[in-house]
């Protein structure tokens, strides 16, 4: 679970940090989003792309903590179940990432399902 753990806490790094470039203007848009914002974002996605790398070492937390690599009993929202929604919402993010007409954006399915399985092994250990 700790691998696991770690795989996915280093993958949703890699994800936040091109959220926060998103956010400051990195002309990645093709990538992002549906692919349909080539260059840089507009203002209102890059708003978004701003709270959504706010909300990546978040999960992490809970990855980490779910996976018994930090303690966080004080904070709920941690073990099997945010465990199983995470492994399906990247689930369903790798589908729609392999399903984008941007084949930039296309790239990201990987590293969706990839994080998908991660919390899913995470969530089968606990």
């Amino acid at each position: 679970m700790t691998t696991a753990a770690f795989i996915a806490v280093a993958l949703l790094a890699l994800v936040g940090a091109f959220q926060v470039a998103l956010a400051f203007g990195a002309p990645w848009g093709e990538a992002a989003w549906g692919g349909r914002n080539p260059g840089v974002l507009p203002g209102r996605i890059r708003v978004a792309s701003a709270i959504a790398a706010l909300l990546y070492p978040l999960l992490a937390l809970v990855v980490l903590a779910s996976a018994g690599v930090v303690e966080a009993s004080w904070r709920p929202g941690t073990g099997r179940v945010p465990m199983w929604i995470l492994t399906g919402f990247f689930a369903l993010g790798a589908v729609a990432n392999f399903a984008s007409r941007s084949p930039k954006e296309r790239w990201w399915g990987p590293v969706s399902l990839a994080i998908a399985i991660c919390c899913g092994l995470i969530a089968v250990g606990l």
